[in-house]
């Protein structure tokens, strides 16, 4: 999460700087950007794509208590 909000700023501040100011090392950040995707990350972009699929099929008609069937 801490990783993620510096890789979404990085654009308007210096990335060994947010590590500084947010006190940690730009080593764990290196880290984070090599390590692959874990399995629950992986199976998260799958369902969140399906849904997304059939959201767009449906025009967006279904709701969350549809969907969730």
């Amino acid at each position: 999460m801490r990783f993620r909000f510096i890789e979404e700023h990085r654009t308007a501040f210096c990335a060994n700087r947010m590590c500084d100011v947010l006190d940690f090392r730009p080593r764990g950040l290196r880290a984070y950007r090599r390590r692959p995707a874990s399995q629950r990350q992986r199976t998260d972009m799958i369902v969140l794509a399906h849904i997304k699929k059939q959201s767009r099929l449906s025009l967006s008609s279904y709701g969350r208590p549809r969907m969730t069937e």
